[in-house]
């Protein structure tokens, strides 16, 4: 009977191994999700580039020294008075508060839709990787590297485009 009980151990455990060798995240999954990260990344920074516009070109607020006048005084009546903040000024600050605010909404709606298309991630496979990653650490140090590697490859090819 202990050798009975052995032997359906000895299955079960090797069973258990190959389920865990047939859910290792692969190199090709780990290069899609890191690929999700820095069109990601690439998008924030797009964003960010937008709301920075928004601030130095706007006709209403003369520079981001401006911006900056209005934003320590926003809120403030008195302050808002002090500082003589116009009524256009206001309108273009909250227009950029506003975009600012919807910025957090907005990139994590574009990296759903990311997650969610299987020719680009898919769920399951940001799922099983995402999972992975926070187990291991070697894993996520890989992780890590390809995204740099993905990111300096970008800039160099941006700065080859730029020549």
């Amino acid at each position: 009977m202990k050798k009975l009980m052995l032997f359906g151990m000895f299955f079960s455990m090797m069973g258990l191994v190959a389920y865990a060798q047939d859910d290792a995240v692969t190199d090709e999954e780990l290069a899609k999700f890191a690929n999700v990260e820095v069109m990601t990344s690439n998008y924030v920074d797009a964003k960010t580039e937008e709301l920075r516009n928004m601030i130095l070109n706007n006709e209403n607020i003369d520079g981001g020294a401006r911006y900056n006048e209005i934003k320590a005084a926003w809120g403030d009546e008195a302050k808002m008075a002090e500082a003589n903040i116009t009524d256009a000024e206001k309108a273009a600050y909250q227009a950029v508060q506003d975009f600012q605010d919807s910025l957090q909404e907005s990139v994590k709606e574009y990296k759903t839709e990311l997650i969610m298309d299987d020719t680009i991630l898919g769920a399951g496979t940001y799922n099983k990787v995402n999972g992975a990653i926070k187990e291991d650490p070697a894993l996520k140090a890989k992780l890590d590297a390809m995204i740099d590697a993905q990111k300096a490859k970008e800039a160099a090819e941006k700065a080859e485009d730029g020549k």
